[in-house]
């Protein structure tokens, strides 16, 4: 799953030095990739958890994000101190972003569990289009032919991912469908959020470790609650937070490593690579390889796992790259081909 490109401005620095090959644009190019890859193993890690493990969606979500929360703090309080303060006037927004996170990030995990690591990370890109809308509705920006063709070939997309060619099916996955739509609708709203941090100019990981921390919480209330007063249907998404220290196997040790390798490896150290990334490559350039995403959740997703798209799943997943790619595009022409959005505002995809 990739991570907000409108968080990822304040990170930039100067470029990296150093001596031989792989310096300057190799070395960005080559970090980009790295992080894609790793980005990729988010959904086939949730998907182990969810279907070897049995562990519940909840549970899941609320680990991931405290384990996020708790790896950070102390790398922030050794390496820079003053990115580990919460001021008063960000309390309320990091409050509202972490549940924004916290409805996302429990989604996209119940997506996984329902449709597979491949076709639940292709889902998430069709934020792309519903992004476009969100800018358009928030920011003003420019609503041109290209915004509304992305729109629709993203949507249309989707459903094609979602094996809608089969919508009469008896077994077709409604439950599976909106939920996955349901994630990429979520992280429009988590991207627009890290934009509006951003605006703020807080500090990203300052961010990051506060709006993981308040997701944890979020999630941990949500959990409470579904097991004090329970919810037909919503009964297997939760359950006790140490469900894999309990059963007749006891305390499932690769499991919990699991899920400190999901919160420290794909989520932050992938996250880390990109930013690194953008100190020699354009935002555009590092975001497009970003999308290699993409390719390396299907390819470790058919050799772990076994999951395989079919010829119109496949043209769905080109049709939500191509959308990307639009976009990228867009971003890469030259100064005075493309209409300037209304009060300067750009809306990162």
């Amino acid at each position: 799953m990739a991570i907000p490109a409108g968080l990822l401005p304040s990170m930039i620095r100067r470029p990296l030095t150093g001596s031989g090959y792989f310096t300057g644009k190799r070395q960005g190019y080559l970090l980009a990739i790295i992080s894609a890859m790793l980005l990729g193993f988010t959904g086939i890690i949730i998907r182990i958890l969810t279907v070897h493990y049995h562990l519940p969606t909840s549970v899941l979500a609320f680990w991931r994000a405290a384990l996020v929360a708790a790896v950070l703090l102390p790398i922030l309080l050794v390496t820079k101190p003053q990115w580990a303060k919460l001021r008063r006037d960000q309390v309320k927004f990091y409050l509202a972003y972490g549940l924004l996170l916290a409805v996302f990030n429990g989604l996209w995990t119940e997506s996984v569990a329902l449709n597979g690591a491949s076709i639940s990370t292709i889902l998430s890109y069709c934020s792309v289009g519903f992004t476009v809308f969100l800018g358009w509705v928030f920011y003003n920006e420019y609503m041109g032919w290209r915004e509304l063709l992305v729109i629709i070939i993203s949507l249309f997309g989707c459903f094609l991912v979602s094996n809608g060619l089969n919508i009469a099916a008896a077994d077709f996955n409604f439950i599976g469908l909106l939920i996955g739509l349901a994630s990429g609708v979520g992280y429009s709203f988590y991207t627009l959020a890290g934009r509006l941090a951003t605006d703020r100019q807080y500090p990203v990981w300052n961010t990051i470790l506060y709006v993981f921390g308040f997701s944890a919480v979020y999630q941990l209330i949500f959990n409470q609650l579904m097991l004090w007063f329970p919810v037909q249907g919503m009964q297997q998404m939760v359950g006790n937070l140490w469900f894999l220290s309990h059963g007749a196997e006891g305390i499932q040790w690769s499991g919990w490593w699991l899920l400190l390798i999901l919160a420290a490896g794909p989520t932050l150290l992938g996250f880390g690579l990109f930013n690194l990334s953008l100190k020699t490559l354009p935002l555009a350039v590092a975001s497009l390889l970003l999308t290699l995403e993409l390719v390396f959740t299907a390819v470790i997703a058919y050799f772990l796992l076994g999951e395989t798209l079919s010829a119109s799943q496949l043209l769905g997943s080109a049709l939500v790259l191509l959308g990307v790619l639009m976009l990228h595009r867009k971003d890469n022409a030259p100064m005075g081909r493309e209409i300037a959005p209304k009060n300067n505002a750009t809306l990162s995809p």
